[in-house]
């Protein structure tokens, strides 16, 4: 397990944007974030190898959600952009030690509120 603490989120209108960021305590491969909406599953959002490798995206974020490596090692950001209401959800930063696919993040942050208005 890789500790994680998350930041970022809050509420925005429809169309804003807004920022999450998250640091792993110990050396990690990927860093990543998922979402979960009231009342459906956790769902992937973006995943990115940590130095600046290949970031990967759900097909409902791409073209509005940016991951991207932090300043610092072991550090990730996401930019959502053009929010929509169906992006609410509590979302959680996830880390691993492989990015081959998602289901290769299993440590998980204590999770962050985006709550988009219409």
């Amino acid at each position: 397990q890789v500790p994680l603490v998350q930041s970022g989120g809050g509420s925005v209108q429809a169309g804003g944007s807004l920022k999450l960021a998250c640091v792993a305590s110990t050396v990690t491969i990927c860093m990543g974030w998922f979402r979960q909406a009231p009342g459906k599953e956790r769902e992937a959002v973006a995943r990115i190898t940590v130095g600046n490798g290949p970031a990967y995206y759900a097909d409902s974020v791409k073209g509005r959600f940016t991951i991207s490596q932090g300043d610092a090692v072991n550090t990730v950001t996401l930019q959502m952009n053009s929010l929509k209401p169906e992006d609410t959800g509590v979302y959680y930063c996830a880390a691993g030690y492989s990015c081959s696919d998602w289901r290769s993040l299993d440590s998980w942050g204590q999770g962050t509120q985006v709550t988009v208005s219409s």
